[in-house]
């Protein structure tokens, strides 16, 4: 039978294209995935470089924003301890430097009440002397009148 012959032949020529289509696409498909496999690297440094230079932007923005406000808190606290100096001042509160001017006078006059005196020179008592000998302390006796 050439039809059943030829009808063979173009079954088996069918299996053999699938198979070989099988093959070169297992091949293919492992072309495929290498090559994907090597885009997605690709894309995932550039990926990477891109967000590292979006973080040191970031990082440089926020360090100059820092400074800036750190700069301003800076100016606002300067302001306002001056007018508070200045209010304090107002009600007769003595300032930071008074106050420290008073306590270095306090501790000088402490620490010469702590120190003693220097002793006084003593002044040499009186000498006795001798009693003199044209004086007589004892009393000469004078005769009575009358009797």
């Amino acid at each position: 039978d050439p039809i059943k012959d030829s009808a063979q032949q173009i079954w088996l020529a069918g299996l053999g294209a699938f198979a070989k289509m099988q093959q070169e696409g297992s091949k293919a498909f492992e072309a495929l995935v290498k090559d994907g496999a090597g885009m997605q690297k690709k894309t995932q440094q550039a990926a990477e470089e891109t967000l590292a230079q979006a973080q040191a932007r970031m990082a440089g923005l926020a360090g100059d924003l820092g400074t800036k406000t750190a700069a301003g808190w800076g100016k606002l606290e300067n302001i306002f301890e001056e007018r508070v100096a200045r209010a304090l001042e107002h009600l007769g509160m003595p300032s930071a430097a008074e106050l420290a001017a008073l306590r270095a006078r306090v501790d000088a006059l402490e620490a010469q009440l702590k120190t003693p005196p220097p002793a006084a020179p003593r002044r040499a008592a009186p000498r006795k002397t001798t009693a003199d000998p044209a004086r007589s302390t004892s009393r000469r006796r004078t005769p009575r009148s009358g009797g």
